[in-house]
């Protein structure tokens, strides 16, 4: 079979921003609050940053849960991996994760202003300058067959978007307006050109959005 390009988990408010202006370290999403946004996946039992027993079942907990499912690489924007912006200064910075991200896999960050290479644990980061389809060929071929995720931000999704690469995406809407932002879309019906889409309502309050080519 052949290895798709999936977006997975991806979060927007019911206006289609997937993050706030002004990012910074101390606030990863800009003027968006990560607790309200994504509740619903922190409230699962398979939320990997779980501390305690217990957590919810169900639909939002089986996307919670096969988010790592056949994925053998990560593209992510630089945006997401960290706050600075223009050539690297500081090379300490090796993203929001710590010493153990939770991608397990190669991942490759876009940036104009490449670096190189670290591992952190058992995922290394590579950083590119190379156009979209590019950046998917070397992420398959680190995939070693499995599926590649694209990671966002909703910026770079986009640039997928309008290369025709993405195959799957799995867009969460939580019921929150936020005005101003990092937008993925004005309406999911954009995409509708291209792809199926199934709108599922969760208990939770979110709507999760499945979209596969037609």
């Amino acid at each position: 079979m052949a290895q798709l390009l999936k977006v997975q988990n991806f979060n927007v408010s019911i206006d289609g921003i997937g993050a706030g202006e002004d990012q910074t370290l101390e606030r990863p999403f800009g003027h968006v609050a990560p607790e309200r946004m994504f509740a619903w996946a922190g409230a699962t039992a398979s939320w990997p940053m779980r501390t305690e027993p217990g957590g919810s079942r169900g639909l939002d907990d089986y996307f919670t849960r096969d988010y790592g499912h056949n994925i053998g690489a990560e593209i992510m924007g630089r945006n997401k991996f960290g706050p600075q912006r223009g050539p690297w200064e500081n090379h300490e910075w090796q993203g929001w994760w710590g010493d153990e991200p939770p991608f397990h896999t190669p991942v490759f960050v876009m940036t104009h202003h490449k670096r190189p290479s670290f591992t952190l644990s058992d995922t290394t980061f590579h950083f590119t300058d190379a156009d979209p389809a590019t950046v998917l060929e070397q992420a398959r071929q680190a995939a070693k067959g499995r599926d590649v995720r694209l990671g966002g931000g909703a910026t770079t999704i986009r640039q997928f978007l309008d290369a025709d690469l993405v195959d799957t995406l799995h867009v969460v809407v939580s019921p929150m307006k936020l005005g101003t932002g990092v937008r993925l879309w004005e309406s999911p019906d954009e995409l509708l050109d291209r792809f199926h889409l199934e709108a599922v309502p969760s208990p939770s309050g979110v709507t999760h959005h499945l979209f596969w080519r037609k």
